[in-house]
């Protein structure tokens, strides 16, 4: 009742920034993936050696308020996006989170508390610190397993990147199993990123082949892949990320067995700025270099709607 009574508060006093969509079907599942930008703990000691160092002048200083301005605007967007979908997102797939505690601040400090998340994080062994993370609605998931899944280089050596997190889950409505793998595949920087990103995407495959060699009825694999993704769903409109002046979309879910997916860039005036370089608009970041600038992200959120029972 309470999401219900703040949900229509919130649309009555955002008039012109929703268009109400019709609910899914009832064989479907909602999730939402989203890079955050270095969610990162404001209390943890790491935010000295990660890309939040502080500067001379503490021009990058990471706070109490505009962390819990962070997970403020993270919780509003995440209750809009039932605005686009009917209902909220049964999954939460968050990439660039630093650890546990963020995520409880997030869904124990905001309205979200009221809306029934329940937390799936590992700790990665990624240089910056950061790793993927899943929430989910207990109401309508029930976890049945969780994992870290780690990279391998040739040698079979774990590589120092984030861990794709597998999340196995049972449907108690109709008895039938899902899986999400949460992705964030290595940057776009460096000599051997290509590489990397091939690495990353034949585990992720070997993964989704497993699970359904295993029994499962339906696997997603969602999140920031750092490649162009447009070819994925023609009828999904819009980048999710600004780069070198143009709109990119690198975030998604290209990997889908036992499903259709629908996809839709969630692209909320509040979640973008004008692009005062290459015109038109672009993600409203939290920081630009060591400037503080108060947004949530550099990459839109992309909602997608899981239709299990179709190949």
């Amino acid at each position: 009742m309470f999401v219900s009574l703040f949900f229509a508060c919130y649309l009555a006093l955002s008039p012109g920034i929703f268009q109400v969509n019709p609910a899914p079907r009832t064989d479907s599942l909602v999730v939402l993936s989203w890079n955050l930008e270095n969610f990162f703990d404001w209390k943890c000691d790491s935010l000295s050696t990660s890309e939040m160092e502080f500067s001379s002048s503490g021009a990058r200083r990471w706070t109490w308020k505009r962390f819990n301005r962070k997970c403020s605007g993270i919780a509003k967007t995440v209750l809009a996006s039932a605005s686009r979908t009917g209902r909220l997102p049964d999954v939460l797939a968050f990439q660039e989170v630093e650890n546990r505690r963020a995520l409880t601040r997030l869904i124990e400090d905001t309205p979200l508390r009221k809306c029934g998340y329940r937390t799936v994080h590992f700790e990665s062994p990624d240089r910056r610190g950061i790793d993927c993370a899943l929430l989910y609605r207990s109401s309508s998931l029930k976890l049945e397993y969780a994992a870290p899944c780690h990279l391998y280089d040739s040698t079979g050596k774990v590589l120092r990147t984030r861990d794709i997190v597998l999340a196995e889950f049972f449907l108690p409505q109709d008895s039938g199993r899902f899986a999400v793998l949460v992705n964030h595949h290595p940057s776009k920087l460096g000599r051997n990123s290509g590489s990397l990103r091939d690495i990353a995407t034949g585990r992720m495959v070997q993964l989704a082949d497993s699970l359904v060699a295993g029994g499962c009825g339906s696997v997603v694999a969602v999140g920031d892949f750092n490649r162009p993704m447009d070819w994925i769903d023609k009828s999904c409109k819009g980048g999710t990320l600004k780069f070198n002046g143009n709109w990119e979309r690198i975030d998604g879910c290209p990997l889908a067995r036992g499903s259709d997916v629908r996809e839709i860039v969630l692209d909320f005036p509040f979640l973008l700025t004008r692009d005062t370089s290459s015109g038109g608009l672009k993600p409203l970041r939290t920081y630009s270099g060591p400037r503080y600038i108060g947004g949530l992200s550099d990459h839109l959120p992309v909602v997608s709607i899981i239709i299990r029972g179709h190949p």
